[in-house]
C-alpha cells in the first residue's frame, strides 16, 4: 500500500504534528523533532511523549511511516573537525529524541566538502560519522537524503549514496530517502514514466532497493540539471506529474513514507488526494 503524507508542523510540540497529519488525511508524515536551526534543545518531557503516543493511537499511521527530518546545521562530511564533531553530537541528540518517541529512522542531508577536501574524502567522512552515531543509538536508522548538488554539497549522485553505504559498517542502520526535486535538478530526467523508471532502476542497480527508506515528493521551480533546490507544488513546476504517476503505480514504493514537501501547505490534503487518484 502507498503511504502518502507531508512534512507537517510540530509547532507547539511533537504531539501537534500527529494531529496536523490527521487533518490532511495523511498515511505517513515527517516532522522536525526539534528546532531545525539549533544544534541542541531541551529534551521532551514525559507529558509530551505521552500526548504524542496518545494522538498516534487514534489514527491509522504506524511509527514505521514517520520519517523525521534532521537539522539543517548538520554536516557529517565537514572538513573542519570541530564542525563535524558538533554535527555528530547533534545527530546523536536527534536520534535519541527519535528513540524516545519510538520512531525508527531519521532523515538527514549528508553534508558539504566546503571546497576544502575532495568529494570522495567527504563521502568517507559521512560514512564514518554515521558509524559513530549508529554505535551510540543503534535503535534508529540514519537515512541519507540525496541532494540537489548546490554549492559544495555532496549526495547528488547515486554513486555518492552508494559510497556512503559502502562505508557504513551496519547496513541495517543506514537508508536512503530520494527527493524528486533534488534528483531532477541534479540532472536525472524524471519527465516521463519511462525515464522515471530508468532512474529508479539505476537506483536499484547502484544503491539497492533494500536501502530505500522514503521519498520526498516535490515538483521543481527550476529546470532539469539546474542544481537549484526550489520545491514547487505537484504539477505546477518543471517536472510535471509523470514521475508521480510512476511512483504511485510501482511496487518499489510500497509501505515506505511518501512525504510531500511542496510549497503550499494549504493544499497538501488536495495533493494527497491527487496522488491517490493517479493509482491505476
Amino acid at each position: 500500500m502507498k503511504r502518502v503524507g507531508a512534512h507537517v508542523s510540530a509547532s507547539g510540540g511533537v504531539s501537534k504534528a500527529v494531529t496536523n497529519a490527521a487533518s490532511i488525511n495523511a498515511k505517513a508524515f515527517a516532522l522536525f523533532v526539534k528546532n531545525q536551526r539549533q544544534w541542541f534543545t531541551k529534551p521532551f518531557g514525559e507529558d509530551e511523549v505521552d500526548k504524542f503516543n496518545f494522538n498516534l493511537s487514534k489514527i491509522d499511521i504506524s511509527k514505521d511511516m514517520i520519517l523525521p527530518h534532521g537539522s539543517y546545521l548538520i554536516n557529517l562530511g565537514s572538513p573542519k573537525e570541530e564542525g563535524r564533531e558538533k554535527s555528530i553530537k547533534s545527530l546523536i541528540f536527534e536520534l535519541k529524541l527519535c528513540r524516545r518517541l519510538g520512531i525508527k529512522a531519521l532523515n538527514v542531508h549528508p553534508g558539504s566538502h566546503l571546497r576544502e577536501i575532495s568529494e570522495e574524502e567527504c563521502l568517507d567522512k559521512v560514512a564514518e560519522s554515521v558509524n559513530i552515531a549508529n554505535k551510540e543509538v543503534p535503535e534508529v536508522k540514519v537515512v541519507i537524503e540525496n541532494t540537489a548538488g548546490q554549492g559544495s554539497n555532496i549526495g547528488y549522485k547515486l554513486e555518492h549514496l552508494s559510497r556512503i553505504i559502502e562505508g557504513v559498517e551496519n547496513k541495517e542502520l543506514v537508508g536512503v530517502c530520494i527527493d524528486t526535486c533534488h534528483s531532477f535538478v541534479a540532472g536525472y530526467n524524471l519527465l516521463s514514466r519511462d525515464s522515471s523508471r530508468a532512474f529508479f532502476d539505476e537506483f536499484v542497480d547502484k544503491v539497492g532497493i533494500e536501502f530505500l527508506s522514503g521519498l520526498h515528493l516535490n515538483d521543481s521551480k527550476t529546470e532539469l540539471g539546474s542544481k537549484k533546490d526550489r520545491h514547487e507544488s505537484l504539477g505546477k513546476g518543471y517536472i510535471g506529474l509523470e514521475v508521480f504517476k510512476y511512483i504511485m503505480n510501482s511496487d518499489y514504493f510500497e509501505d515506505i513514507p511518501l512525504i510531500l514537501e511542496t510549497v503550499d501547505p494549504s493544499i497538501w490534503k488536495e495533493e494527497i488526494e491527487l496522488l491517490y487518484s493517479l493509482v491505476e
